[in-house]
């Protein structure tokens, strides 16, 4: 057997997780398989293993993965009142809409993991995170900013899910723009 550098694995491993990422918001987790997720990382279906114990925790690493980007997104927006804003239209966006392979997992893939008991502490570390990170980032009333952090969330989310699913473009863009209205 052939033994990589720590630094090769690391990579191929960080590889693996991102394009599984990538796969599981755009398709689904039961639309792909491992063989799809080593194929779209460029590596053998046999070397899977190598890198994580089962699919489970692969998907748990995903979420875990996506949860972090997820953050730096909202620590990357102005600490303000127009960077709220800001960041609610980027979420609400139509290329976020249309392209969720790139976009938040909350949206894409939460009602999945809603069946996914191995995942759910993973999606319950990224949901503690984002509000945390929307809380503590945005000017709110200090009593209410949880609160307003996990309203917040629950829109951003709903309108995005709803945004997604209904076959009326106007519809669609309505949605998205009346709950983007309520963070200006």
């Amino acid at each position: 057997m052939v033994r990589f550098p720590p630094a090769e694995t690391a990579r191929k491993h960080q590889k693996i997780v991102q394009r599984a990422s990538r796969l599981f918001r755009k398709s689904g987790f039961s639309a792909v398989s491992i063989g799809d997720v080593m194929r779209a990382a460029e590596l053998t279906h046999g070397s899977f293993y190598n890198h994580f114990a089962s699919r489970d925790a692969l998907l748990s690493e995903c979420v875990d993965h996506v949860a972090g980007l997820a953050v730096k997104q909202i620590e990357d927006a102005a600490p303000t009142t127009a960077g709220r804003k800001q960041f609610a239209a980027s979420y609400l966006s139509l290329n976020n809409r249309d392209v969720p392979d790139r976009g938040c997992l909350l949206s894409s893939l939460g009602a999945e993991i809603a069946r996914e008991p191995s995942v759910k502490p993973s999606m319950t570390r990224y949901v503690r995170a984002f509000v945390s990170a929307i809380a503590s980032h945005f000017p709110w009333n200090k009593t209410r900013a949880r609160s307003e952090a996990i309203r917040m969330t629950a829109s951003l989310v709903g309108a995005l899910l709803l945004a997604r699913a209904v076959d009326d473009e106007k519809l669609s863009r309505e949605i998205l723009d009346e709950v983007a209205k309520q963070y200006g």
